[in-house]
């Protein structure tokens, strides 16, 4: 009689019960992937009909009352109603602020919320919420489902936000992309040390300054996107390349 093979059935592994539960596989690092992976299905999922939108940046600490706020409604009241939906990182201050004035003027509300060491919940006023564990995924739906962004005075991961959409277009992972900085007052200071060092020093070159439009003004915010979408509706990539080109007086694209 031939010995007896044992046939391994996976399902039954699977199923088989543990005396006590061995967890220690969630913090490997093939899990992560597929966690990683998760949250950019979640988010292509939840965003791929949202239609034309704004990514709005800002400080999470500004208060209501601050001049700062009440220009942020305005913005989100201003994108709403020209047919944009607005995005932000759910949180409060200037995202709570754009989140409401998109949601009073009747537009689509979007909150892109962070697990944080300090939770942080969505603010009130977003209609569509995604929850994100890892940053990276976060700000992938931050520049792919947004047709530019509008960044108010914020710290740390305002500036990271805005320093990753300048390179994005400096080197041409992005195109036809307004990057807005509302308030020039505020902004300044960073703009003349860009000037003076980073530009005097050649770690930029002059057209790289140009790819930030500084405004204090809600409509012109509104009007800029409003130029942007027109501008690349129905062009194709190359078409896309061309104007980007054009925009910061480089040579023609052959």
């Amino acid at each position: 009689m031939s010995p007896k093979v044992e046939v391994r059935h996976e399902d039954r592994q699977l199923l088989r019960p543990q005396p006590v539960a061995d967890t220690s596989f969630l913090e490997t690092d093939p899990w992560r992937a597929l966690r990683i992976m998760g949250e950019f299905v979640e988010g292509f999922d939840a965003l791929a009909r949202l239609g034309p939108a704004v990514t709005l940046f800002g400080s999470a600490r500004t208060q209501p009352g601050d001049p700062m706020y009440a220009a942020a409604e305005q913005v989100g009241a201003g994108l709403a109603r020209a047919g944009f939906a607005v995005i932000t990182g759910a949180g409060p201050g200037i995202m709570e602020a754009a989140n409401k004035g998109c949601r009073e003027a009747g537009g689509l509300s979007v909150g892109l919320n962070i697990e944080l060491p300090h939770e942080q919940e969505s603010n009130p006023f977003v209609d569509l919420a995604v929850a994100f564990r890892y940053f990276f995924a976060r700000k992938t739906m931050f520049v792919k489902y947004a047709q530019g962004f509008v960044i108010f005075p914020g710290g740390y991961g305002t500036l990271d936000e805005l320093f990753e959409a300048l390179t994005l277009l400096q080197t041409g992972k992005i195109e036809l992309f307004p990057v807005v900085l509302f308030g020039s007052a505020w902004w300044q200071g960073l703009l003349a040390w860009m000037r003076e060092r980073v530009l005097a020093e050649g770690k930029i070159a002059p057209p790289d300054l140009d790819l930030v439009l500084v405004t204090d003004e809600p409509d012109e915010v509104v009007r800029t996107m409003v130029e942007m979408r027109a501008a690349s509706a129905g062009r194709g990539a190359g078409a896309m390349g061309a104007v980007e080109h054009a925009a910061r007086g480089l040579a023609p694209i052959e």
